[in-house]
């Protein structure tokens, strides 16, 4: 069953209307059988002397001043007012107890979470790039859900990424205490998609000295800001404004091939650009006589475009980067 979403505030004030209404049953009991009660100034029980019994009766207070002297009165003690004290201090105890239940909950959520989790995803920023990010990571079969950690300063944000059963973390990136809970220093890729360029330069740095062996793939605004990017430790770094801007200067000649371009970036349906290893029947060919539609491959951590001198005949360990058909059967990856 899905946990109820209260707020505190919310159930704060259910409690405290709870502890008002037993105190006023108290005190109407009280002040209905005022005549089995005495005080010590012997001039009998006021309606504010039995709201003053009331309250320090289902408080454990008890000063003595005021008692029942009746074996009614007694009596009403016993099955009356002992229950409502009980209530009472239910209500007001088990708000502590429940908020504190939760915090250890969630405490041994988040250790039980960062002792296992290993070769996740760290998405900095849940903005317009770093959903378009998302989106794509979890439409490729190897990555889930819950190994794609969320890091952003918005809340709302953090909310819509934990519909989506993403973890998330809220703090500023910049700090590493807030990149520590993510767990980025056991993390495969970091990707860094804030809105200004300065923070992404600045989560740049900080993630790299947390995690010297993560990927690290950054988004900037101006090209000017690739190399200081680079500096930092980025691994990859994109240039969303100018990237936007050749799609639409495309667009204003070839607009069939900003389409085709859209295609190949979108991994859910028609084509898409995938990365695969060589097999062994397919090393000393050339990659241009493959079925595949082979754009480049990758050797020893440099990538070579097809046509390149380099990528005449394919060797064992290269990684062919080629178009896919997201479409048809994924049988293809498995070659």
């Amino acid at each position: 069953m899905p946990d109820a979403k209260v707020s505190p505030l919310n159930a704060i004030a259910r409690r405290i209307v709870g502890a008002v209404f037993f105190l006023f049953v108290a005190v109407v009991i009280v002040y209905i059988g005022r005549d089995g009660y005495t005080d010590s100034n012997g001039d009998g029980i006021s309606f504010l002397d039995a709201a003053y019994y009331a309250t320090v009766s289902l408080s454990t207070t008890g000063y003595g001043d005021i008692s029942p002297v009746t074996d009614f009165a007694r009596l009403t003690n016993i099955v009356v007012i002992t229950p409502l004290r009980v209530a009472f201090l239910i209500v007001l105890v088990g708000t502590t107890l429940e908020v504190l239940t939760e915090r250890s909950r969630q405490a041994l959520r988040i250790q039980k979470w960062r002792n296992k989790v290993r070769d996740h995803v760290v998405v900095i920023g849940f903005g317009t790039k770093g959903r378009s990010a998302i989106n794509a990571l979890l439409a490729e079969h190897d990555v889930e859900a819950n190994q794609v950690v969320v890091v952003d300063t918005d809340q709302q944000a953090l909310d819509a990424a934990s519909a989506l059963g993403l973890i998330t973390v809220h703090g500023s990136a910049t700090r590493a205490d807030v990149l520590r809970v993510a767990g980025v220093q056991r993390a495969r890729s970091v990707v860094i998609a804030p809105n200004r360029d300065d923070t992404a330069v600045l989560v740049t740095l900080t993630a790299r000295e947390l995690a010297p062996k993560a990927s690290i793939l950054a988004s900037v605004r101006e090209a000017e800001n690739v190399h200081l990017l680079k500096q930092s430790g980025a691994d990859q770094v994109v240039v969303s404004s100018e990237t936007a801007g050749r799609l639409l200067g495309m667009a204003t000649r070839t607009p069939l091939v900003v389409d085709m371009v859209e295609d190949l970036l979108t991994p859910e349906t028609g084509l898409a650009i995938a990365e695969r290893p060589v097999t062994p029947k397919e090393e000393g060919g050339s990659p241009r006589h493959l079925p595949d539609t082979v754009l480049g491959l990758v050797r020893a951590g440099q990538l070579y475009r097809v046509d390149a001198p380099e990528a005449d005949a394919l060797e064992p360990g290269d990684r062919l980067l080629y178009v896919r058909h997201t479409t048809g059967s994924d049988d293809d990856d498995e070659r």
